[in-house]
């Protein structure tokens, strides 16, 4: 969909997709685990999940009442065997992304102190990878604009 010309304030205009008005809003939370070089944890969805196959940033979804910080610290002793303090969650930055059943919003977190030793329990590989080769694993298309605020980071 083209953009329209910007408007006074400078920024530019494109109708928001009419279908994403009335998708179920789905809040999901990741983190970016970053170990002693710099390396991202990656960890492939497993078969029979929406999006099998794919690389993403660990995480999961927030129930109600469940702030995203108490969110993660819950998914990652369930899907890796970590323990996360609050404290050592800093927030980078979101997506916000339609796909065809939900609108999903994610915020992305920065995490380099957890306890622990990282086991799989729920995804099928994990894989440390080194920013620069974060775009040769195939990532749902939601995670794909936190590929390159994480380069930039790294």
């Amino acid at each position: 969909m083209a953009a329209t010309e910007p408007d006074e304030s400078g920024c530019w205009a494109a109708p928001a997709p009419a279908r994403a008005a009335h998708l179920p809003i789905v809040t999901v939370v990741a983190v970016a685990l970053l170990d002693a070089d710099n390396r991202v944890l990656l960890a492939q969805r497993p078969e029979g999940k929406h999006l099998a196959g794919y690389w993403e940033f660990p995480g999961g979804k927030v129930e109600a009442g469940e702030t995203p910080e108490a969110a993660l610290i819950r998914e990652l002793k369930e899907e890796l065997g970590i323990d996360i303090k609050e404290s050592c969650l800093a927030p980078l930055s979101f997506v916000s992304h339609s796909y065809e059943k939900f609108h999903l919003l994610m915020p992305l977190y920065v995490c380099r102190t957890w306890r622990g030793k990282i086991t799989q329990h729920e995804h099928q590989n994990l894989a440390w990878v080194a920013a620069q080769r974060l775009r040769d694993y195939p990532v749902p298309p939601a995670d794909e604009p936190l590929i390159p605020v994480l380069q930039d980071l790294l």
